[in-house]
């Protein structure tokens, strides 16, 4: 008897263990292979994904559909085709626009680990479960990042999110004005600055605050009332210089805009640490489409205040852009941002190295100089690796330098679109590599010209 109950118990124990394998084994074939509403959605991407555009172009998901079929190629600069395959032999180079696709490489090479796959009930309602509309998620991961790079202090400071850094730019020129004063902020800036600080301040007429050029103007007033709003742009839009306040005083207020302040572009000497400081997705990750950026704000009531001008102005970002953003961060900070810091960082300084070398070829043109530094994200001085080259026009004659440069087939940005003189034009060197290599094309040519006994090309 005890025989006959000792083999109904095996039988149970084996009958159980193959039931629990059985079971483990649909779960994980479920889970991995057997997907179900998100199977078709990932072939999808997979297939556009897989379009090479003879690797001149990309093909979306969201792109033209031509006849019912797959999305067709959309081609680089200087490209065509139905894959992209023509080079366009008289294009000329684009180096005006600031759109960071030289970390497209480094996307394509963490596809699995930086895609999302989003179901279509997502983040349906207007606000988060604790009724906010910033993912608590993504400000903790933020909070993380800047921990990690040290580039800015996190510690007692109010986060507030927006559509970009644009958006933050004017909601903090907003939380700092004089509210029902009859005497506007001054809205200041030093030459060379970013074109938007004028040109937002300006579109949006109010009688709180008006630009009023630039911050030299106003570093010897001895009228001490008027109430001065700085931008501090560090690393400056368009020369990378580490700019510093350069106005003091009670009623003087600072917005450092720190969006190139990343390893890539430019050495991280210390955590920034001023009362409002403004980063964006878009030169951290390369992401500008997304439209996500942050705001690190010291006085509450400066938070309190943005947080009305961003809830009439758009009720939050997206809770799409916030969730693709969560899941950039989480992959920077895998080995604690090495990868991608360092695969910009090579970029960056690979380009300008090869820019740089061209332009001391030259007697026309002259680039900005900046000195190395020690980075405490890499622990080594390491040179410089700008977002951008300013370059300038020597000869006398050569005064509007926009003008010589678009007669060698280079377009790049005015010196007068940043209130500097036109001998200065920015040239883009965070563009794709077509873009890249062909504004190398271009200024060698264009540079060849100039003495062409004693130039090689390079």
């Amino acid at each position: 008897m005890a025989k006959i109950q000792s083999s109904k118990y095996v039988f149970c124990l084996v009958s159980s263990l193959i039931l629990n394998l059985i079971s483990i084994r649909n779960l994980y074939v479920g889970s991995n292979w057997n997907l179900s509403w998100s199977s078709r959605a990932a072939r999808e991407a997979e297939t556009v994904a897989a379009i090479s555009c003879s690797g001149h172009g990309r093909a979306y998901l969201d792109g033209i559909v031509v006849d019912g079929e797959q999305p067709v190629c959309e081609c680089n600069s200087c490209y065509s085709g139905p894959d992209c395959s023509q080079l366009l032999p008289d294009c000329a180079a684009n180096a005006n626009g600031g759109d960071p696709l030289f970390l497209e490489p480094f996307w394509m090479q963490n596809a699995a680990s930086s895609a999302i796959l989003v179901a279509g009930w997502h983040r349906m309602s207007y606000s988060y479960a604790d009724l906010s509309v910033i993912s608590q998620e993504l400000e903790r991961h933020i909070r993380k990042l800047h921990a990690v790079v040290g580039n800015a202090v996190t510690e007692n400071r109010f986060i507030i999110f927006g559509a970009g850094s644009t958006q933050l730019l004017n909601a903090a020129v907003h939380a700092l004005s004089p509210d029902n004063s009859s005497s506007p902020a001054k809205v200041v800036a030093t030459i060379p600055f970013y074109p938007v600080y004028q040109r937002q301040t300006d579109f949006f007429q109010s009688v709180d605050f008006q630009f009023y050029g630039d911050t030299s103007l106003w570093k010897n007033t001895s009228d001490t009332g008027k109430n001065l709003i700085e931008f501090v742009t560090a690393p400056n839009n368009p020369d990378g210089k580490m700019n510093k306040a350069v106005l003091q005083g009670p009623n003087v207020k600072q917005i450092y805009d720190h969006a190139y302040y990343w390893p890539h572009f430019t050495p991280i000497s210390a955590p920034a640490d001023g009362d409002v400081m403004i980063f964006t997705l878009s030169k951290m990750t390369g992401h500008a489409g997304s439209r996500l950026g942050w705001a690190l704000i010291k006085e509450e009531n400066v938070y309190e205040r943005m947080t009305t001008y961003m809830s009439f102005n758009t009720m939050g970002v997206s809770r799409d852009s916030q969730l693709r953003a969560l899941k950039l961060v989480q992959v920077v900070l895998e080995n604690r941002g090495k990868e991608i810091f360092e695969f910009g960082y090579k970029t960056m300084r690979s380009r300008w190295e090869k820019l740089s070398k061209i332009i001391s070829l030259s007697k026309r043109f002259s680039l900005q100089e900046i000195a190395s530094q020690n980075c405490n994200f890499f622990h080594k001085v390491r040179p410089a690796s700008p977002a951008y080259a300013w370059l300038r026009c020597e000869m006398e004659e050569d005064k509007d330098c926009y003008e010589v440069l678009r007669g060698g087939n280079i377009e790049g940005r005015e010196g007068s679109k940043f209130s500097a003189e036109d001998r200065h034009v920015r040239l883009s060197l965070i563009r794709g590599q077509d873009d890249f290599d062909m504004l190398l094309l271009r200024l060698n040519k264009l540079i060849s010209e100039e003495d062409g006994d004693n130039y090689k090309t390079m």
